[in-house]
């Protein structure tokens, strides 16, 4: 197995009908990591490139997860149609290096806060996807934050994602079963 297979967990929880939230600790501290979520080159390396997120402005985010693997991975066919895209997004909430809130596919998907916390020379990082309206939402954006994530973690470690499809196909599925589990223990 390799080391991001092991480290791959489902840290998701469901705690509103339309909001998830996730929790990572990452080997990089909180002016580091602010830095892979606003500057668009950084961000590029984990998830979405496009322009910085600056106070009080909008910024795209584009969608090029070719950057995300190591090797040269295709896309999965039911994601294909995607590369390419570009969405315009709102800062809502912009307190370095703290707290940054976005809207989220152009708005139409609610709004994503990340809230970073020091602890000593390592960082905190609590995501909450709020507003969202797709009736999988939970599954489909849980699993690909919570793979996203995971990139953003190996590559503040130093480390590399051979194949970010592959990690995000057992993200689903991890996740999926993390939400299973959570709505049964409230049955």
């Amino acid at each position: 197995m390799t080391e991001v297979a092991a480290q791959i967990r489902a840290p998701v929880e469901r705690t509103a009908p339309d909001t998830i939230r996730l929790e990572r600790t990452l080997d990089a501290p909180v002016e580091k990591v602010w830095r892979y979520l606003t500057e668009a080159e950084l961000r590029s390396q984990w998830f979405m490139g496009g322009t910085d997120a600056i106070s009080g402005g909008e910024f795209e985010l584009l969608v090029d997860h070719d950057r995300l693997s190591d090797e040269v991975v295709p896309y999965p066919e039911s994601y294909a149609s995607f590369k390419g895209s570009v969405w315009t997004e709102n800062v809502v909430r912009f307190d370095p290096p703290r707290l940054l809130e976005t809207t989220f596919q152009s708005g139409k998907n609610g709004t994503v806060t990340y809230e970073l916390f020091p602890e000593g020379d390592r960082t905190r990082l609590v995501l909450t996807h709020s507003g969202i309206v797709s009736g999988t939402g939970a599954q489909d954006f849980g699993s690909g934050w919570n793979s996203h994530l995971t990139v953003l973690q190996e590559r503040l470690a130093g480390r590399g994602v051979k194949d970010f499809w592959a990690l995000h196909a057992r993200s689903k599925e991890d996740v999926a079963k993390a939400l299973a589990g959570a709505e049964s223990s409230h049955d």
